[in-house]
């Protein structure tokens, strides 16, 4: 049933469809042949061109009844390898193929270098093709990968290849579904699957995999709607999931709205939070940054995300970033503006919104700051005594203009002399703001009016044109002056927030500084504000720290005093602050009062953090003398003391079993004063190191030897395939010698101990690995504490410091111990050590995917 291609006929490329898997083993290549079952029913001519089905046995069943397309061999650096071959596939052209694993690097030696390129040949020869990949593979998630894992992946194929696929399915499993897959033993061989399971196939892992290829599918999603949409030109917006859109300006009823829009969008599932600040052009926005900022830290910790939008018409701006972003519901909070600033600006922003809103939702928000709003204030603000010479030159200087020019007769026409006017009027609109400005134009105007407009020396107008001329030069006078005032009154807030921010900036880098953070804070205090000296003092007048200056002091020197928390002032002494400088001062006492409070609690856990060891350690102690070591001593003195009796007769045998009873109590007493002993070392900091390269392989044994069973149950695994990691060899091997003995006294009766170990990134991970009870979650770091045996009434098994100095030990070595839970069942110790420089070939046996023999070679993934 195959096709050929006659002559005259029209050539259409096949059809791709991608099994996207979240990690190996969710079923991808399961159903893909569970597809070509259906397809063949349906009459399709569906060849295999490539199945791994890994030995599974259900996967291997849905083979049957399929005609599989032989393999060809490749012969490559001494060994022989099997591959698709694809001459033989073209040469059938069917109308289905199905080709496993799209991200499979070759065997050199064919025609492509990746399999993807195998499958655009066939796709272009016009054959449908199913194929499967994992998110790992996808050259975009690489790296991304790769800090998740800690495994690099060398086999990627471009996201464009996935991107033009014809269909795209998601095959997901949850991770504990997968994991316990895993353990039935359906993915990976039983040899392979505690590895398998503590290593790549970690909870964690598993859901970081899934979450990438969740997002990714959305993505392409996302994709295709908005095609679509373009395609039909659809411009309404679909609700498809909803997407709150919060207008925020800054104001004191941000929080109000983030939290309302959040309610909204919390009440369906997936919904969106995207909260938007729309910021002038010029960047000068009457919006406190502060208060912007707690806004965002508010939205991002309920989930949403913080957009700024520059544009200087807001309701525009608005519903052009909600249409883009697909917004069903937009949130405003009503206007702030009283009766009469509504009545004199006409509509606010919420009502433009609304009216030009269309299909999206506007929700306006009542808050407590409703109608509390004020009218602008006119002009800049300045001091009293420049207030009153600008209102000063805006009477003198018109007049003084009208005296000069009704002085000099140099035949200047009407329309000459209103603009040496309408010049003065700017020069005091520049000097005295806009009201001053409004002065200078209202008496400038009548000036005009009286000496220059005929009849003159009268205020009556005897043409129309120069009635108009008057009307016109006070209108454009008073345009113009607030105008210029309002671009003065925006330099110098431009200017403002520029140092206002410059000044934090450098502030919350001096923060940064750590334990000198407080005499920075100080110096940077004095400097920003120009001050002679900044001290900070406690409340008896001690000096905690001070910063002076080097210069001549300020004259009319001030003195300000701030509280800087409970206990101590902070002391300005200089120059008078104006109240425009009180809001960074605010910030700079805050940082003072934080840095001081970290420096106290720093101080008093130093002090308290010895007594307390000493304390602990030293009623422990007290305990195990007086009850865990009177064990072994009592036991081996009954043995000696039964032996030296003149009033028993011992046979051979009963005299060895007590001379055997001393020995072992005895050797058993000498175990826990080193114990001890090596425990009060680490926590008198005396203990000294010898850090070399150490290998895994032979250290073990050493380690077992010294057990009380040499012989027992102890499974190694890949130790030799390990690198070698960075340790004292003695101390290491104690370590695992307390470990793999704790191990097997909590170990499944008949169930070897495994050790295995790993390399991720520059980390060497060791697992002690049992089937015993297990530990509670509660209970992980109780297990670590010392003297103490988790509710264990047996006294022979030691007083409870094997783990505590386990982990001592291994953390004065730079490493961490942990506990985590085995699959199936059981207790697994984590042993971390950093890698030491390698001097044997590495261990790539955990990276999961699927390679190609000889340089980056890599196992065939499993799928």
């Amino acid at each position: 049933m195959s096709r050929d291609l006659t002559p005259g006929t029209v050539h259409r490329r096949g059809r791709l469809r991608v099994y996207l898997g979240s990690a190996p083993g969710v079923g991808k290549t399961y159903r893909m042949l569970d597809e070509a079952h259906r397809r063949q029913q349906r009459g399709a001519d569906v060849v295999v061109g490539w199945i791994e089905t890994h030995g599974r046995k259900y996967t291997a069943g849905l083979l049957d009844g399929l005609e599989v397309v032989p393999r060809v061999r490749r012969h490559y650096r001494d060994t022989d390898f099997e591959e698709m071959d694809l001459d033989a596939l073209l040469a059938r052209r069917p109308t289905v193929a199905l080709v496993d694993e799209l991200a499979h690097t070759n065997i050199p030696g064919g025609r492509n270098a990746k399999r993807w390129q195998d499958i655009e040949e066939l796709l272009d020869a016009g054959v449908d093709v199913i194929t499967t990949v994992n998110i790992q593979h996808l050259e975009s998630l690489n790296d991304v990968v790769q800090k998740i894992t800690g495994i690099p992946q060398r086999e990627t194929v471009p996201d464009e290849v996935v991107r033009r696929a014809d269909q795209i399915e998601l095959v997901d499993m949850a991770p504990q579904a997968l994991r316990r897959r895993m353990a039935h033993g359906n993915v990976y061989k039983a040899e392979k699957v505690d590895a398998a399971l503590s290593h790549y196939f970690r909870v964690g892992n598993l859901t970081a995999l899934r979450e990438l290829a969740l997002l990714w599918v959305a993505g392409r999603v996302d994709e295709g709607l908005r095609d679509y949409r373009a395609s039909h030109n659809i411009d309404r917006v679909w609700e498809t999931r909803e997407r709150v859109v919060v207008a925020l300006t800054g104001g004191p009823e941000g929080e109000t709205l983030i939290r309302r829009a959040a309610r909204i969008s919390d009440r369906t599932a997936g919904g969106d939070l995207l909260a938007v600040h729309i910021s002038r052009s010029d960047g000068l926005a009457g919006a406190s940054p502060g208060a912007l900022a707690q806004q965002r830290q508010l939205v991002e910790d309920l989930g949403g995300s913080y957009h700024v939008v520059v544009g200087d018409d807001v309701p525009t701006s608005l519903l052009a970033f909600a249409r883009a972003h697909h917004a069903t519901q937009l949130v405003l909070g009503t206007s702030r503006r009283g009766r009469t600033a509504r009545f004199l600006t006409g509509p606010g922003i919420g009502e433009t919104t609304v009216d030009a809103s269309e299909d999206i939702d506007v929700h306006m928000v009542t808050h407590e700051f409703t109608g509390r709003g004020r009218l602008p204030a006119l002009g800049r603000r300045h001091s009293r005594r420049r207030t009153v010479a600008g209102y000063l030159a805006g009477l003198a200087v018109p007049a003084l203009l009208t005296l000069l020019l009704s002085q000099v007769d140099s035949g200047l026409n009407l329309t000459t002399v209103a603009l040496i006017f309408q010049l003065g009027v700017v020069g005091v609109a520049l000097f005295g703001g806009a009201v001053s400005a409004l002065l200078a134009s209202l008496v400038a105007s009548l000036l005009l009016n009286y000496y220059f407009i005929p009849p003159v020396h009268t205020f009556t107008i005897g043409e129309t044109n120069n009635f108009i001329a008057l009307a016109v030069f006070a209108a454009v006078a008073l345009t113009v002056s607030t105008v210029v005032d309002h671009g003065a009154r925006l330099t110098t807030r431009a200017a403002r927030a520029t140092a206002e921010a410059e000044t934090l900036s450098t502030l919350a880098g001096s923060v940064l500084r750590g334990a000198d953070a407080l005499p920075a804070l100080l110096e940077k205090t004095r400097t920003a504000f120009g001050l002679d000296s900044v001290a900070l003092l406690d409340r008896s007048g001690g000096a905690i720290a001070r910063s002076d200056s080097d210069g001549e002091p300020a004259p009319n020197r001030t003195v300000t005093e701030l509280p800087a928390g409970p206990d101590a002032l902070l002391i300005l002494t200089g120059r008078r602050l104006p109240a425009a400088d009180q809001r960074v001062l605010t910030a700079f006492t805050a940082h003072i009062t934080a840095a001081l409070e970290r420096d106290r609690l720093a101080t008093v856990a130093a002090e308290i953090e010895p007594i307390k060891a000493a304390d602990k350690m030293r009623t422990a102690l007290l305990a195990a003398v007086s009850h865990d070591l009177r064990t072994p001593l009592a036991a081996a003195l009954a043995s000696v003391g039964s032996l030296r009796s003149p009033d028993v007769e011992f046979s051979e045998e009963d005299r060895d079993e007590l001379l055997s009873m001393a020995n072992d109590s005895l050797l058993r007493l000498t175990g826990l004063v080193d114990n001890l002993l090596d425990m009060s070392r680490l926590q008198a900091g005396a203990l000294t190191l010898h850090l070399e390269a150490a290998h895994l392989d032979e250290l073990l044994p050493r380690a077992m030897d010294s057990l009380a069973d040499p012989d027992a149950a102890v499974q190694p695994l890949d130790l030799g395939q390990a690198p070698p990691v960075l340790a004292d060899p003695p101390l290491l091997e104690r370590v695992l010698a307390n470990l793999i003995a704790n191990a097997l006294r909590h170990n499944a009766p008949g169930a070897p101990v495994l050790v295995t170990a790993s390399s991720h990134e520059d980390q060497v991970e060791i697992r002690i690995v049992d089937r015993g009870p297990g530990i509670a979650p509660e209970d992980r770091d109780r297990v670590f504490l010392p003297f103490q045996r988790l509710g264990d009434t047996d006294n022979t098994t030691g007083v409870g410091l094997g783990l505590a100095l386990s982990r001592g030990l291994a953390e004065a070595m730079d490493g961490t111990l942990e506990v985590e839970d085995t699959p199936g069942g059981g207790t697994t110790m984590l042993l971390t050590l950093p890698a030491a420089v390698a001097d044997r070939p590495g261990d790539d046996s955990n990276t999961p995917p699927s390679g190609t023999p000889g340089d980056g070679a890599q196992v065939r993934e499993e799928q």
